[in-house]
């Protein structure tokens, strides 16, 4: 295996575990077509990097309680890991917003942030497609991946009348920030009912709470289907 296709492969590794929150080798082995003992050659290089760690779960005998099986090994990236997914200047903004905190106050920080996000939301606005709900959905999620927030959309249990879809983000380039301040992931909340006036928007997942992403439902206010004219 070339350079290049053993850092394909731990490229693959990271995204996987990434979108999935855990993975074990065997799982892993089958996403990406290598054979089980290839994946934890690549497992242990990533461990050794500190881009990956790992639990012991012991899988449980039919009919038993008890954990008396075999180990098995559940993976999951670290923060280095998730911090190469576009968390490269995370410690910088921080340490600014740490240092206006001290300066003018927690609270107006807090105020200037919401009015970052007042702004974004504008901008977002003026770049939203306009159409049916499905159209705005997707369109957002294409400005958010821009963003790197790694995000995707999918329509609930299958919901082919279009009212109900699940947005959810993988990577936040901003969780550093969130950690400190975390106004602002009710910010961005507030920002996605504003966009999407007609639907009624909640959080279903939040990596704050030690979740793996961020989900989002987003329904619209009737059965009807909405057509937002540009």
């Amino acid at each position: 295996m070339t350079v290049t296709q053993q850092s394909s492969t731990k490229e693959g590794i990271l995204q996987h575990l990434l979108k999935q929150g855990q993975g074990t080798a065997h799982e892993l082995a089958e996403v990406l077509g290598i054979s089980p003992q290839a994946i934890r050659r690549h497992l242990k290089d990533l461990q050794e990097e500190g881009c990956i760690e790992y639990r012991v779960d012991r899988e449980e005998k039919q009919g038993d309680r008890q954990a008396t099986g075999r180990p098995q090994y559940l993976y999951q990236l670290s923060r280095k890991g998730r911090d190469r997914f576009g968390n490269s200047h995370a410690e910088f903004a921080v340490s600014l917003l740490n240092t206006l905190a001290e300066t003018v106050g927690r609270d107006r920080v807090s105020f200037i942030l919401q009015k970052q996000w007042q702004r974004k939301t504008m901008d977002y606005r003026d770049r939203l497609k306009s159409g049916s709900l499905r159209d705005r959905v997707a369109a957002l999620v294409e400005l958010r991946k821009a963003e790197g927030y790694m995000a995707e959309w999918y329509p609930v249990d299958s919901d082919i009348s279009d009212n109900r879809f699940m947005l959810t983000e993988h990577n936040c380039p901003i969780s550093d920030v969130a950690e400190s301040f975390p106004t602002v992931c009710g910010h961005e909340l507030e920002m996605f009912a504003t966009l999407l006036p007609d639907c009624h928007v909640k959080r279903t997942h939040w990596m704050i709470d030690g979740q793996h992403r961020c989900g989002y439902l987003i329904e619209a206010v009737s059965s009807d289907r909405y057509v937002v004219n540009g």
